[in-house]
């Protein structure tokens, strides 16, 4: 097939979670497309039979809508799981439907003499790898058996020794264009006779290896443009190997650089959160980790503008700016990000998002009368802008939720404030104000009380502040005190799980 319209896909195997690396690879193909008027197609590589699971694509796809990344061909239907309807007339578009497929290319290359069955058995193999290792020369097949005659082929097959397939490699080099690294060549004993088929009794039983099928599927599928991880540099020139023997036309290839943790290795799960939907759990919204992702690479014309919505993104991304040298996982960075969006993001939608982080605090969000979600609203108001993403934010509203005077009074850094005479002047003379007043406490009210505290004591400042801000919330810093104290009252009044104002300073001072 041969197009002019530009057709890139995302092909993920379903043995784990969608990680930042393949994230990325999928935001790039989705970018690039969206650019050009071309066509993204999204294909499920499961022939790692063992290793595939459901669950996985099911996550992956779950994953990729999050994102916003949407496809013109793949899986479709409602969940996109196995067996749901696809859209694109390329089908299949899980590699384990296409077996047929690759038998029937097998076929073909084993006729036209372009590749051949190996005998050889896996201790064989084993045997001429340790005589290469001793004698110091490359770790590749000897090709002893791509001259084998005829009838020796036959008589192995009658006696059902199982065989792989390997492709015949020439002598010439074997070259590509890399849009981000330019001009790349490999010699072609570097290749060898690489194995298609893994050993079996027949071709149809053999396994395809990941280097043949995804070059049959890219090249029947029509893609023009391979982007993808440069840990696949080293399959390339296999596949342009492929490529040739079909007659089929190369596509250009990108291969995006690796990246790493602030320690410059390689990054994993060592260096904290890698999975999309771990990213989601913890809070972080997805325009904030598809900017980030975008960034990890790629650049603005500008050198400086670093905020894109998905559509500006769409705008500006360009294969030219990407860069060849390691991307660093910056979480500082991508925390920098989400709360620039955090700010930015709908109050409602806000809500939604946060509510499931406080379960057991909040009733269930569709059983909530609307006076809890306005009070809801005006939490968020007043901690979202405290946090990096949103399930910090039990931890950040803790003081209005929780009250344990003990645990307050225990706290090193409270007790050094609390042990000074003045903390105990200042918190009798408000504790006598408060018991006096049995009306809920307004800001004017408490505004009015430190005031008189301070007058009557003489304490200002920290040293004023302090002391009562333990007692109201069990730590000496936080929310300024005309926008906790309402929240906190307003709370109690709901019926949620908030002490009154009356109820902390009576249980503080009672320790």
């Amino acid at each position: 097939m041969t197009t002019t319209t530009p057709r890139v896909r995302f092909a993920p195997s379903p043995t784990g979670l969608l990680h930042v690396g393949n994230a990325r690879t999928a935001l790039y193909n989705w970018l690039f497309a969206r650019r050009t008027g071309g066509q993204f197609l999204l294909r499920i590589e499961d022939t790692d039979l063992e290793r595939s699971e459901v669950r996985y694509e099911t996550q992956l796809i779950e994953d990729l809508r999050w994102l916003g990344l949407d496809w013109d061909e793949g899986p479709a239907g409602p969940d996109a799981a196995p067996g749901s309807p696809e859209k694109g007339a390329h089908g299949p578009y899980r590699q384990s439907e296409r077996l047929e497929i690759y038998a029937e290319h097998t076929e073909r290359l084993l006729t036209e003499g372009k590749a051949y069955r190996c005998f050889c058995t896996s201790e064989e193999l084993e045997a001429e790898r340790k005589v290469a290792v001793a004698e110091h020369r490359p770790q590749v097949y000897s090709g002893r058996c791509r001259a084998l005659s005829a009838a020796v082929i036959d008589q192995n097959l009658a006696a059902g020794r199982p065989f792989a397939v390997r492709l015949k490699i020439g002598e010439e080099p074997l070259r590509f264009h890399d849009l981000v690294r330019g001009p790349v060549e490999f010699a072609a004993e570097s290749v060898s006779d690489p194995i298609l088929v893994r050993s079996a009794t027949s071709v149809s039983a053999g396994i395809p290896v990941y280097n043949y099928v995804v070059t049959v599927d890219d090249a029947l599928m029509g893609i023009t443009h391979v982007i993808r991880g440069d840990d696949h540099i080293s399959n390339t020139p296999r596949q342009v190997a492929i490529y040739q023997a079909f007659g089929w036309p190369i596509p250009e290839f990108a291969h995006l650089s690796t990246i790493l943790g602030a320690d410059r290795e390689r990054l994993s799960k060592r260096h904290g959160a890698t999975s999309i939907s771990t990213f989601r759990q913890m809070g972080y919204l997805p325009e904030a980790l598809v900017n980030y992702l975008a960034l990890l690479g790629w650049g603005a014309e500008d050198g400086k503008t670093e905020t894109f919505t998905l559509e500006e993104l769409t705008r500006a991304f360009s294969l030219e700016r990407v860069t060849p040298s390691p991307a660093i996982f910056d979480f500082d960075k991508l925390n920098w990000l989400n709360r620039h969006y955090l700010k930015q993001a709908d109050p409602d939608r806000l809500a939604e998002l946060a509510w499931g982080y406080f379960a057991g605090r909040l009733p269930d969000a569709n059983a909530a009368p609307a006076p809890v979600q306005a009070w809801f609203a005006r939490l968020l108001a007043l901690f979202v802008p405290a946090v990096d993403h949103l399930d910090q934010l039990p931890l950040k509203a803790a003081p209005v939720f929780a009250f344990d005077p003990e645990a307050a009074h225990a706290h090193e850094e409270n007790a050094a404030i609390l042990a000074a005479d003045s903390a105990r002047i200042v918190l009798g003379e408000l504790a006598s104000r408060v018991r006096a007043h049995s009306s809920p406490v307004t800001p004017e009210v408490f505004k009015a009380w430190m005031n008189e505290v301070k007058a009557a004591t003489g304490v200002k400042g920290k040293d004023l502040f302090r002391p009562v801000r333990i007692a109201l919330t069990g730590t000496h810093s936080g929310p300024e005190f005309d926008k906790l104290i309402p929240l906190i009252e307003d709370g109690a009044a709901l019926g949620l799980a908030v002490p009154s104002v009356r109820d902390r300073i009576e249980r503080f001072m009672g320790v």
